[in-house]
């Protein structure tokens, strides 16, 4: 397989993005990729997140989490990007990192990567399908090449969600079934990532 480097870029607020984020590297390093786990700055005053306990205990068990930057995306083939459900769209952190992506964006240097997204809200129908098709106008934006899990494993038959990776959270934290359809969603990214790279189709014969 062709040298791949994967970027997972992601925010989470009280950890599940984070357990998401966390299945969806290691899915990218078995797949042969070399990764970074990086998470985007928060904007929230502390005030407000010393408010909620869960909130504030991510923080701090997170913060020895790498800060995303844009040498990550310039630095990547693959570009794995989660995001807690707001009101059906991004999260106000990741959209302030992409907003500030516009000079690697006017160079050029976020089109021909492969990108994908996994996704959280706190119910079934919270609006995850709706953030993952705006993180896939972001994409479109960006000349980016696409690569939803589908209903490419059998795994995908049991979580339910072919655009992208999700959970409700009111289940409680991921179970098994989401984090190998992570995983799952990673080993694809990475694999049309390094298939792009050696100027062929991917195994499966799908384009991405």
């Amino acid at each position: 397989m062709q040298p791949v480097n994967a970027a997972v870029v992601y925010y989470s607020a009280t950890g599940t993005v984070h357990a998401l984020a966390a299945a969806v590297a290691e899915g990218a390093e078995k797949a042969g990729a070399t990764v970074r786990l990086r998470k985007v700055a928060e904007t929230v005053p502390e005030s407000i997140i010393g408010g909620n306990p869960a909130w504030a205990a991510h923080v701090s068990a997170s913060a020895d989490v790498a800060g995303a930057t844009l040498d990550d995306l310039d630095w990547a083939d693959v570009v794995l990007v989660g995001t807690p459900t707001r009101f059906g769209n991004v999260s106000a952190q990741l959209k302030a990192f992409i907003d500030s992506t516009g000079p690697l964006w006017f160079s050029g240097g976020l089109a021909g990567k492969v990108y994908t997204a996994f996704t959280a809200s706190n119910t079934a129908h919270g609006g995850q399908e709706s953030t993952l098709l705006a993180l896939a106008n972001v994409f479109y934006h960006w000349g980016g090449i696409i690569v939803p899990p589908g209903y490419t494993d059998p795994i995908q038959f049991r979580s339910g969600n072919p655009y992208g990776t999700s959970h409700a959270t009111g289940d409680g934290p991921p179970g098994d079934v989401v984090l190998q359809a992570a995983r799952h969603q990673a080993r694809r990214a990475v694999e049309t990532a390094a298939a792009l790279k050696a100027g062929r189709l991917p195994e499966n014969g799908v384009r991405a």
